[in-house]
């Protein structure tokens, strides 16, 4: 793969970005993924070109990396059609799917890991109903019945137990907080994102629980899911971040701060 100039990709990832709507974004937050980024975004674009009945672009938003990632990125932006890059300088899966799905013109945006632990055959089951105006979210589930999961023991047990927290205190009523296969109508996201503070890994479950506080409707579609033994993803960090960000929520919701958000479904349906 050639390595183009990092200016002139990113020009013409954005051109590429802006130059008319499309009925979905796909973005892919990356932090140091040089290993294999080009193997998934390559492996993504073949599954959209050739399987995938609506309009798309993918993004790979890149918050913060210093190995290789950025050219990696560029490079599949400038040999790839509906590809391109937004480039942060901070850190923050959360932030980095803020600004790109801040700035999409697509009916619905996803995201989805770099890896690509979910099979891709769920895409479309997870953004046909957002699309039809069935629902406004849409999430992938690894605990739903029908779901087929290979992760360690340990994984296993921290994810059950924290969507169990979820449920008993914040009162959620859907299955997997932390899958990495979500997808939004862009409609509503425009009103939930300026409510959802966390901009690292608390990020999905955040937006999820206002979702719901805000009557919206949530699509779970059972996914299979390999888990990625090389994930960067520090587990004890994450639980304690996370664990902060519901007791946030629980007090966010306890002094009434909840009361902003307006009933979006009546309002975009």
């Amino acid at each position: 793969m050639r390595i183009p100039d990092t200016t002139a990709a990113e020009g013409a990832a954005l051109n590429k970005r802006h130059a008319r709507p499309v009925d979905l974004e796909v973005v892919i937050p990356v932090y140091n993924e040089e290993a294999t980024l080009a193997r998934s975004v390559l492996r993504l674009h073949r599954f959209l070109s050739q399987e995938f009945p609506y309009t798309w672009i993918i993004t790979i938003a890149d918050n913060a990396s210093v190995d290789a990632t950025p050219e990696i990125a560029n490079a599949l932006a400038g040999d790839l059609p509906h590809v391109n890059v937004v480039r942060l300088e901070q850190k923050g899966r959360g932030r980095a799917l803020r600004a790109a799905w801040s700035t999409s013109h697509a009916r619905v945006v996803a995201y989805m890991d770099a890896d690509l632990s979910t099979d891709l055959r769920a895409l479309l089951p997870l953004v046909a109903p957002l699309l039809s105006g069935h629902s406004e979210v849409a999430i992938g589930s690894r605990l739903l019945r029908s779901a087929r999961v290979r992760r360690g023991l340990k994984r296993e047990f921290i994810s059950r137990s924290y969507n169990r927290l979820l449920h008993s205190v914040l009162r959620a009523r859907f299955s997997d907080a932390q899958c990495g296969f979500k997808a939004v109508r862009a409609d509503v996201l425009r009103e939930l994102l300026p409510m959802v503070q966390n901009e690292s890994w608390f990020f999905d479950t955040e937006l999820l629980i206002l979702a719901q506080r805000a009557g919206l409707r949530i699509h779970e579609v059972p996914v299979d899911w390999i888990d990625d033994p090389d994930s960067s993803v520090r587990i004890l960090a994450t639980a304690l971040e996370d664990l902060r960000g519901v007791v946030r929520l629980v007090f966010r919701s306890r002094h009434g701060q909840q009361a902003q958000l307006r009933p979006l479904r009546t309002l975009h349906s």
